[in-house]
Parts: C-alpha cells; structure tokens; sequence
C-alpha cells in the first residue's frame, strides 16, 4: 500500500479534506489545537478562505473553525481522497 500525501493544512483548497499526522509548533500552540480538537487521527476539511485569503474556515469534529494560515502551516496532515465512504 502507498503512503498518502503529506502537506501543511494551509496548503490545501476548499472543499479538500486530510487526516491530521503532525502537529509542528510550540507547546503552547499545540495545547491550544488539542483543547480545539486538533489532535493527530483526527479529519480536518477546508470549508472556505475569507474574502482576502486570511483566515481559513475549517471543519472539524462537528464544528467551524477559522485559522491563520501561519497557525494552519504548522499542522501536518495526509491528503484524502474522495470517496463514498
């Protein structure tokens, strides 16, 4: 089996979705993207970007979430595909 993709969550487009793999940063930055359920395993998908590019809408977990992109680059995430299931 290959290996999924990996990129940084600000890269991806809307309507894109991945799987969190890392999480890059500061342990203060880190503890606050746990307590926002950004945690390793989880399925994060890009809503949309605001009207100038910055922050980003994010879906996670049952819930909207908008991030900086310089916040966004420090979570690593594997690509998914979409499929039905």
């Amino acid at each position: 089996m290959e290996l999924p993709e990996t990129t940084q969550l600000h890269l991806l487009q809307p309507g894109q979705r991945g799987t969190i793999i890392r999480i890059h940063g500061q342990s203060a930055l880190r503890r606050r993207f746990a307590e926002m359920g950004i945690i390793k395993g989880e399925t994060i998908l890009i809503e949309r970007n605001a009207p100038l590019g910055d922050p980003v809408e994010y879906f996670i977990k049952g819930y909207h979430l908008a991030l900086r992109k310089e916040e966004a680059a420090q979570i690593e995430v594997a690509l998914k595909k979409d499929s039905n299931g």
